[in-house]
């Protein structure tokens, strides 16, 4: 509970006059429930009251009806103004949510980052966000206004009626209805968590057959997939069944709860009417009042059902958040770039990757001054990639340090990190709904004439102008283009972000020997003055270097 708690509390935090607002009024709507139906009975049973005595036409009905009118337009109101604030409280407070648990993926050591499947993370990432809703409008919001509700239902009918009846039906009501709702949270947790695990089954394997469609087709694995994703469904659908069932059992036991609580209070008006202690109008109001309680508890029943979902979110989101969702603090600016100082230098470097026995580097020592192109060559495994994840900050070095432009790494801020230095990993993601939104990304703003200079500078122009141009249709992380062509794009859009320190892996990979040597010299092109590194396995990437550093 107390990641439940953990998560209220940043909802609240971050709205918290909405959220006050919205809870008086969840408070308003169940009272004039309350009241509403409480009146409505004394109403009629004390006009029928009349009646029978032979005074029905000195009874005034006008204010009773008055009454009745005006509950049930402020229980409306009420119920439309709760809903917006809330909801629209909540939502806001999970848009900062999301913003920070983002923030702490970005976060993530290196080596894990890496491992992580781009559409499952986001996945799971927007399907926990979704289910933190439930802690704040079927759990928090509604038990504070059902509580709240109850001590002002006993005070109301012990000054309206009388305090046997007053005690009965608030303690049978509450007694009854928390019974119910423990046992709901208990035997819907386990339910509720597999349903969440098999919904994010099957959406990734709804999402694998649609990507990969086309290759499912050629190797023949098509049926295998499609089979997958119908037993995933099928789990999914079970599980749900469950959750809905034991949702329906719990909506029966608060019907009977509520069938007996209102049925000993009808007794006990009853008896109490017998003894001249109360009128019946007022044993009808006891009645009634102990029927719309029932009211309080439905939110709260739903919230419970999915309590192993809300649950097991919000472990995973106070995990990802920075700080535990603390506030970030503002970056201290760092000093200006020094122009006579060593671009890149790191000195005495030694890493050893989690889990290794032995470090993949030791001792290394680097040293690049402004506008060189220095190439790492050596065997695979030999650390060249470890040497540039050192360089652009995403790892730590055991030991060693690592100065740019005469400033300590890891004194920089992350933003001015970013803009000065850019890393373009074997690896790299294709966003966007066209060739300009994605390149654009690198650079906001972008106008057409840089986008096409880019594009010419890493021999791609003509690819792109065959393709219906700049604002064509980009498919999904490139689909349709060939593996170089998408390696290309994503180093047009790294050139576009003009760094001073630019770390490339294996940026030609893929390429024909001409075409290498043309987007090398389209690198040097855009980027004259920047000082470039790259891990080379290739000769294009060796004769183009200024200097050879190899790792043995």
């Amino acid at each position: 509970m107390s990641h439940l708690l953990f998560i209220m509390r940043l909802i609240w935090r971050a709205q918290p006059a909405a959220l006050i607002r919205g809870t008086v009024l969840a408070v308003a709507v169940l009272v004039a429930g309350v009241a509403l139906l409480g009146l409505s009975g004394w109403f009629i049973t004390a006009a029928g009251a009349a009646g029978l005595a032979g005074i029905g036409i000195a009874f005034n009905v006008f204010q009773p009806s008055a009454g009745v009118r005006f509950l049930a337009l402020a229980r409306t109101a009420a119920r439309y103004g709760e809903r917006l604030l809330t909801h629209d409280a909540t939502l806001k407070s999970l848009t900062d949510i999301r913003v920070g648990l983002l923030r702490g993926v970005l976060g993530l050591p290196f080596q894990r980052l890496a491992r992580l499947r781009g559409a499952e993370t986001m996945n799971r990432l927007v399907a926990d966000v979704d289910a933190l809703d439930g802690i704040s409008l079927r759990l928090f919001i509604p038990a504070i206004a059902a509580v709240t509700v109850y001590l002002g239902s006993f005070l109301a009918l012990w000054w309206l009626t009388d305090l046997v009846l007053a005690i009965w039906i608030v303690a049978s009501f509450t007694l009854g209805t928390g019974v119910v709702l423990v046992w709901t949270g208990r035997f819907a947790m386990a339910p509720s968590r597999r349903a969440e695990k098999a919904l994010q089954a099957f959406r990734i394997r709804l999402i694998d057959l649609l990507r990969a469609r086309d290759d499912l087709v050629v190797y023949g694995r098509l049926p295998d997939q499609t089979a997958a994703v119908g037993a995933a469904e099928m789990r999914l659908r079970e599980n749900l069944g469950a959750v809905d069932r034991l949702e329906r059992r719990a909506g029966l036991m608060l019907a009977l709860t509520t069938t007996v609580s209102a049925g000993i209070a009808l007794w006990l008006g009853g008896a109490l009417v017998a003894r001249g202690t109360i009128s019946p109008a007022q044993a009808a109001l006891g009645f009634f009042a102990a029927l719309a309680l029932s009211e309080t508890v439905q939110p709260v029943r739903r919230g419970l059902a999915d309590l192993g979902r809300m649950l097991d979110a919000a472990r995973r989101v106070r995990r990802l958040l920075p700080a535990n969702g603390a506030a970030t603090l503002p970056a201290k600016p760092a000093a200006p770039p020094r122009p006579e100082a060593p671009a890149l230098e790191m000195a005495d470097i030694a890493y050893r990757h989690p889990g290794a026995e032995t470090p993949v580097i030791d001792g290394f020592d680097l040293h690049l001054t402004p506008g060189e192109s220095v190439a790492l060559t050596g065997a695979s495994g030999r650390g060249k990639s470890t040497v540039l994840a050192l360089a652009a900050g995403l790892i730590a070095p055991d030991r060693g340090r690592i100065l740019v432009s005469g400033r300590a790494l890891g004194d920089l801020p992350e933003g001015q990190l970013r803009a000065e230095i850019t890393y373009l990993p074997q690896r790299s993601m294709l966003l966007g709904t066209s060739f300009h939104d994605m390149l654009a990304l690198g650079a906001p703003g972008l106008d057409e004439r840089d986008a096409l200079a880019a594009l010419e500078a890493v021999a791609l122009s003509s690819t792109v102008a065959g393709r219906g141009g700049l604002h064509a249709t980009l498919s999904e992380n490139g689909a349709g283009l060939s593996g170089g062509e998408q390696r290309r794009l994503a180093l047009a859009r790294a050139l576009l972000r003009k760094p001073r320190l630019l770390l490339l892996d294996e940026p030609t990979e893929g390429l024909d020997r001409p075409t290498a040597i043309r987007v090398l010299a389209g690198i040097r092109e855009m980027l004259p003055q920047a000082t470039i590194l790259t891990a080379s396995h290739r000769r294009a990437e060796r004769d183009w270097a200024d200097r050879l550093i190899r790792m043995t």
